[in-house]
């Protein structure tokens, strides 16, 4: 006979005696209740005496009562916990949203397909995320409803909800699916949902909060700005190029970008969560579309220079043809570098597994190649590099969302000290639970 079903068992048990699940508090209270009444017969027994127990009778009937009260208490408290408890998920969000709480304040900053990974892998070890996601978008359905409706580019956003959610499968897939026909044909549901989200609650804000509440998300998602803004670049051949899927087409190495308006202002909510982040996570990400457009909003700029946050630069780990052909990790941060001002970057994570050769041969016919350290000494001795395996086993060549988020809290233990103490034990131990979460 398998000695699964008895692991299994045993697992559930000991989970009942996690923190924050409300077992061994009402197993204490049954206890002193019993302790009580024994305390109470006891004293009787001992004292041979009637005459002495009918003479402190109020002090034995207080007694008793509070014993009985106390082990009824506690049984049905304890009868509510186990029954919840084994089987059930619903402790486990419980015991996993206590200790989420704790974990480190991080704000990622990007779009795209880079973001999500970051969210998706870090919202299993913290609660406290924010995502800033970029709203330049112009193209697809994201560009057709802002040229309809005037609102926010809604999908990058979506797709950073989405990585957050905490919700079954069914709902994901439906706020990820793409009508094929009729005059919603390129329309995702979870486009349509924020748009119409945004005309019920009254404001972008409001319905991306009310968003979030049906999707469970862990964290935050803000846009970057609400101002409508658009991007701008110059190409190395002087073309000007408006518009970021126009820029992203480009077949040019781009030597600039700036962002019209130059005066967009970020949320107030942004701002707040640089002041506090423990953790600042810039990418992965196109780096001309998705990550420097977050850092084209002056005040957000200016508050990660003040920040005592730890700044994290995620290398890509393939070249985007055009818009980054040829570039190495060094010329990456030498872009953000320009961008920012100064070198505010203190470590850049890089992949160091190697793409398997047939996905990288169908990458190079497009253009592509891997992102490699050709000179570290062009990075600023300020910046450390840390190489990892950070590569998704996968018909493409990305980042793996556990690696990273397990690569990105090590950075953050081994680097800022003022985190790392007195929580480094609970990242390890955190992990462990998710480990047997998945087993």
């Amino acid at each position: 006979m398998s000695s699964e079903p008895k692991e299994k068992r045993r697992s559930s048990i000991r989970r009942l005696l996690y923190p924050g699940v409300r077992v061994k508090r009402y197993l204490a209270v049954v206890a002193l209740g019993f302790f009580l009444l024994g305390f109470a017969v006891g004293v009787a027994a001992a004292t041979h005496r009637v005459r002495f127990v009918v003479r402190h009778q109020l002090i034995f009937s207080g007694v008793v009562a509070l014993g009985i009260a106390l082990v009824v208490f506690g049984a049905w408290e304890l009868w509510r916990s186990v029954n919840e408890g084994i089987g059930s998920s619903r402790w486990t969000a419980r015991f996993y949203s206590r200790h989420l709480a704790r974990g480190p304040k991080v704000v990622a900053m990007g779009g795209g397909t880079g973001l999500p990974a970051v969210l998706r892998g870090l919202k299993n070890y913290t609660g406290n995320l924010t995502a800033v996601v970029t709203v330049a978008d112009n193209g697809g359905s994201s560009g057709r409803l802002r040229g309809a409706l005037g609102i926010l580019p809604p999908g990058d956003i979506r797709n950073c909800m989405v990585a957050l959610a905490d919700t079954e499968p069914l709902m994901e897939r439906l706020f990820q699916y793409r009508f094929e026909g009729g005059e919603l044909a390129g329309h995702s549901f979870g486009n349509l949902f924020l748009a119409a989200m945004e005309e019920a609650a009254g404001d972008f804000v409001s319905g991306l909060r009310a968003s979030s509440h049906v999707l469970a998300v862990r964290g935050r998602v803000l846009p970057a700005t609400l101002d409508q803004v658009e991007l701008s670049a110059e190409l190395d051949d002087g073309q000007v190029v408006v518009g970021e899927s126009q820029i992203g087409d480009s077949s040019a190495r781009i030597r600039r970008v700036w962002m019209n308006p130059a005066d967009a202002r970020p949320l107030p909510e942004t701002i707040e969560a640089i002041k506090s982040a423990d953790l600042i996570v810039l990418g992965p990400g196109s780096l001309y579309t998705s990550v420097i457009p977050n850092l084209l909003v002056q005040e957000v700029v200016e508050e990660i220079h003040r920040s005592r946050a730890l700044v994290v630069y995620v290398a890509n780990v393939m070249t985007q043809p055009g818009e980054t052909s040829h570039f190495s990790v060094e010329d990456h941060v030498e872009a953000i570098t320009r961008i920012l001002g100064k070198n505010v970057v203190d470590v850049v994570l890089v992949n160091n597994r190697a793409v398997p050769p047939e996905i990288a041969s169908r990458y190079s016919e497009e253009g592509a190649e891997p992102v490699v350290i050709r000179d570290p000494g062009k990075i600023s001795g300020k910046t450390r590099i840390v190489a990892e395996d950070l590569l998704l086993e996968d018909a493409v060549a990305r980042h793996d969302p556990e690696k990273l988020a397990k690569s990105l809290l090590k950075t953050l233990n081994r680097f800022y000290p003022e985190w790392a103490e007195g929580h480094f034990f609970d990242s390890l131990w955190l992990d462990s639970r998710l480990r047997e979460r998945k087993s």
